[in-house]
């Protein structure tokens, strides 16, 4: 959470009214999120309109209109997907890559690298990374319009480009075997695992961004055939998936190609395959 404005006392015995009644309707940092819809409302019928819309199961993302995401402020609008924090494992991860690919050349000068944010959302990881390890020529896709006007509110002024359509085909073709990073947030919850999921999700975030299918893992599947065509030699393709599917998820992308490695943050409860493809010989 971010650092929090200090209130008089009238604010404060407000808080705690507010905080009472998000603690009542399930929100386990109702403290927080209390403190948060206070900053953001400008009128006390502001306040009420967004209490309300909490206490009915909104997401407070939604509500806020911004989630916070690897130290950053990400745009979201209802009906986007929420990036989760688990997923700052996988930036990290991707970070790291592209900090050893630099290291490799010594001191001679490379061109930005070129990182793909495949089924993007908002956008959040393509973001984090293009901070954390700019310049890079950075482009997001998703198949969601509205995923991808976030997208852009938060990709575009750090000079990236997001694009609209299914998995790779919205992506400029001349990107192909050029992709130094391709950091995949995939759905892959099982179809029938959707209705166990938090209300927050399965009510207000797209079906499409949670569904993976039977198994969970149709969408991996699709996007490691893809995979060796648009990375370059010796790129990373890093993809999100759980615990319990990472030895499947690995073996997808070896079936194509990529050597693969599973990672895992006990901190984060995250679980991300990292796949390889060899330069050749």
């Amino acid at each position: 959470m971010p650092v929090l404005r200090q209130h008089s006392p009238h604010q404060h015995a407000a808080h705690e009214t507010l905080t009472a009644r998000l603690r009542a309707a399930g929100c386990v940092f109702a403290e927080d999120e209390a403190r948060l819809l206070m900053d953001a409302a400008r009128t006390p019928e502001d306040l009420e309109a967004m209490a309300g819309r909490r206490v009915a199961g909104l997401p407070l993302e939604h509500i806020l209109g911004w989630a916070e995401f690897f130290g950053l402020r990400i745009a979201v609008a209802a009906g986007v997907f929420v990036p989760r924090r688990r997923t700052e494992f996988l930036v990290r991860q991707a970070a790291a890559l592209l900090d050893a690919w630099r290291q490799e050349a010594g001191g001679a000068r490379r061109p930005a690298p070129v990182v793909v944010d495949l089924c993007c959302g908002s956008g959040a990881v393509g973001a984090a990374l293009a901070v954390r390890c700019g310049p890079v020529e950075l482009h997001g896709a998703d198949v969601d319009p509205a995923a991808v006007r976030c997208a852009r509110r938060n990709i575009v002024p750090l000079g990236g480009a997001a694009h609209e359509g299914d998995l790779y085909d919205p992506l400029p073709p001349e990107l192909r075997g050029s992709v130094r990073v391709l950091a995949v947030n995939a759905p892959y919850v099982p179809s029938a695992q959707i209705g166990t999921m938090p209300q927050e999700a399965r009510v207000h975030e797209p079906r499409a961004c949670l569904d993976g299918g039977p198994d969970g893992l149709d969408l991996q599947r699709r996007i490691a055939a893809g995979a060796p065509q648009w990375l370059a030699p010796g790129g990373h393709m890093l993809i999100e998936t759980s615990r319990r599917q990472a030895a499947e998820t690995a073996a997808i992308l070896r079936c194509h190609g990529l050597t693969a490695r599973v990672l895992r943050s006990e901190k984060l409860g995250a679980t991300v395959v990292a796949g390889r493809l060899v330069s050749p010989d």
